[in-house]
């Protein structure tokens, strides 16, 4: 395991799996996954997007997409509108019950990643924050 722990990228996997087992173990409750989550997420900070936008910002291949979205809509969380530039065009559009969701999971994930973090001071995080945002680069634009 020494030789695997001296690796950086087996490392960050890793902690990317242990943050996705803990957000997942959060989410169960309400049925959903980290993937959803994510989606809601990106919903909440436009006014709108098409799948195929969702599909390339989240890194998530389309047909996933099209049933993370179909799994929102049943719950009332998410829904799909005429695009207002191209009515062929669908948008898909946080709902109030979705925001309200996503307020309600405000202190959870906080307490997710203050368990992942919980080795490391105010400042470390700050620092490991700071590289992460720079190695990520524009794969987050």
């Amino acid at each position: 395991m020494r030789e695997l722990h001296a690796d950086t990228g087996y490392l960050l996997y890793r902690l990317g799996l242990r943050s996705g087992q803990l957000f997942n173990t959060f989410l169960q409750e309400s049925g959903l996954r980290l993937r959803h989550y994510a989606v809601l997420r990106f919903l909440a900070t436009s006014e709108g997007s098409l799948q195929r936008e969702l599909s390339a910002r989240l890194g998530y291949d389309p047909s996933a997409i099209v049933g993370l979205v179909d799994d929102l809509e049943k719950l009332g969380f998410a829904e799909r509108r005429p695009a207002p530039d191209d009515r062929r065009s669908r948008i898909v559009v946080l709902t109030e019950d979705g925001r309200s969701f996503l307020r309600g999971t405000d202190e959870a994930g906080l307490r997710v990643t203050n368990e992942l973090l919980d080795p490391l001071d105010p400042a470390d995080r700050e620092t490991l924050h700071t590289l992460l945002l720079r190695i990520a680069g524009d794969g987050l634009a």
